[in-house]
């Protein structure tokens, strides 16, 4: 395993995370296999993997379950856990605190490493300072329950900027990018932008949910043949010396 700078934090994260949002499924296909995830879990870990996100509506609510129980027998010591902040059930300021201590009991644990502001786009930028979340968040460090401030986006490029530009307290954020989304929401400006500023970032979907992993043919003679179409996706990102991680969403070993 590999292992990048994770922006100013001044932690290292290995190349590869763990994402939880496409579990191993029993065979009612909704059902996490809990065994099975919790065994693949624990083999991305002993094989190098440091970094394993979860978020509040991943299967149903059951991620995080699942993820608190493959972090038992000392598994939780080994990586930096990431959860998100589900912005749209929040209605008052005291839901953020309830809903985190709702996370932690599921999880297991007395701390989350990197909690994010879910899926972030104008209108939720708004209830983010009506609601002040970025304090809630710092009085939520401050307590030791999370340890750095991120947020994952789903909009435009102006949007982006205007989120980052925000605060001087985010350490981190989460973008779709992948060579297909070059111009797509944050974008290669976007990604630019951040690491600029010092800030980590995280792609979601390297794999356009798996769509570039299985090309079809007149798109794969594109590419050269020393690699497969998930090395040329992934490799294009990790050349990025603004990248610091991408996450995959990962449901086998």
């Amino acid at each position: 395993m590999k292992y990048r700078e994770f922006g100013k934090t001044g932690l290292k994260v290995s190349a590869l995370g763990f994402g939880t949002m496409r579990l191993p499924l029993l065979e009612d296909g909704v059902t996490v296999d809990e065994k099975e995830a919790v065994r693949i879990i624990r083999h991305a870990i002993d094989s190098g993997v440091n970094y394993v996100d979860t978020a509040y509506p991943y299967h149903q609510g059951t991620s995080e379950i699942v993820v608190g129980k493959a972090l038992r027998d000392g598994y939780r010591d080994k990586v930096f856990l990431a959860d998100k902040s589900p912005i749209w059930k929040l209605e008052k300021e005291s839901d953020f605190d309830s809903i985190l201590e709702e996370q932690l009991q599921k999880l297991q644990t007395d701390h989350i490493d990197f909690y994010l502001l879910h899926a972030l786009n104008k209108e939720r930028f708004e209830k983010i300072k009506n609601l002040h979340l970025i304090d809630h968040m710092l009085e939520a460090r401050k307590a030791g329950k999370i340890r750095y401030l991120g947020f994952s986006f789903h909009d435009d490029l102006e949007v982006f900027k205007q989120i980052v530009d925000y605060t001087d307290q985010w350490d981190f954020c989460q973008i779709q990018y992948n060579y297909i989304n070059r111009a797509y929401q944050a974008g290669d400006e976007g990604l630019a932008y951040a690491a600029e500023k010092g800030l980590a970032v995280i792609i979601m979907e390297p794999l356009l949910g798996g769509r570039l992993a299985n090309l079809s043919e007149h798109v794969a003679e594109v590419f050269s043949k020393d690699k497969t179409s998930v090395e040329h996706a992934l490799d294009f990102l990790w050349d990025k010396k603004e990248v610091s991680l991408l996450l995959s969403g990962m449901g086998t070993e």
